[in-house]
């Protein structure tokens, strides 16, 4: 029997917001993203939306973004546990890739896709390297 996680309710996601933000910011400062790359990973186009954001002020943020965050943060965590060096699992996301799912390029391009299921995916193949679910 399949068991589905039941959408955040309203006041959850008021919850998670800023520490999500804060999070995500501090991921996207060490990867060096540009404000477009962040953009587009956080599922949003107005940039008015992105600079309240990033002062903090987002009430309460989508669940369509609190689900693409979740993926960066599960991205970011297997990295530091498969690349122990800090540097070496920050560039990662910029280099070349050889594996499949890569096509030989880096697996940010495939993140800024602007689909949520490419964030899985990535994740779902960082999970499998170290030894997690896949």
């Amino acid at each position: 029997m399949a068991v589905t996680a039941s959408p955040a309710p309203s006041a959850d996601r008021r919850s998670l917001s800023g520490p999500a933000l804060r999070s995500f910011f501090r991921i996207a400062e060490l990867w060096r993203l540009t404000v477009e790359e962040q953009m587009v990973l956080l599922g949003i186009t107005a940039r008015s939306t992105f600079f309240k954001w990033k002062k903090g002020e987002a009430a309460s943020l989508p669940k369509d973004t609190l689900e693409r965050i979740s993926y960066l943060l599960g991205i970011y965590k297997a990295l530091q546990i498969l690349l122990p060096e800090e540097k070496a699992a920050d560039d990662w996301v910029h280099k070349p890739n050889t594996a499949p799912l890569f096509g030989g390029r880096p697996a940010l391009e495939r993140m800024l896709s602007g689909q949520v299921a490419d964030l899985f995916v990535v994740r779902q193949y960082l999970d499998a390297e170290r030894g997690g679910w896949a």
